[in-house]
């Protein structure tokens, strides 16, 4: 028996993870460096120095990772559970 979810493409279900996520990553990006300079949060930390494209890149990337991961949980969590109740 085929569940809903068997029908839909997995580069269907792959893009309603990243493509949600990436505009959460942007828009978190926007938000987060409009507060925080990343040059001076890189010195502050320790790390030395950086430039500002260099930090908002990782800035970003790490956002998508973050709400990637949340993406899909949400997806994994929202499938049906299997009742084996005998």
């Amino acid at each position: 028996m085929s569940t809903k979810q068997d029908e839909i493409p997995k580069i269907q279900r792959v893009i309603a993870i990243l493509w949600p996520s990436f505009l959460t990553a942007g828009l978190a990006t926007i938000l987060f460096f409009t507060a925080f300079d990343p040059v001076d949060m890189m010195v502050n930390a320790g790390y030395g120095e950086i430039n500002r494209l260099g930090g908002y890149t990782i800035g970003f990337f790490l956002f998508w990772i973050t709400t990637s991961l949340s993406c899909a949980l949400t997806c994994y969590f929202q499938r049906p559970c299997d009742n084996n109740s005998e």
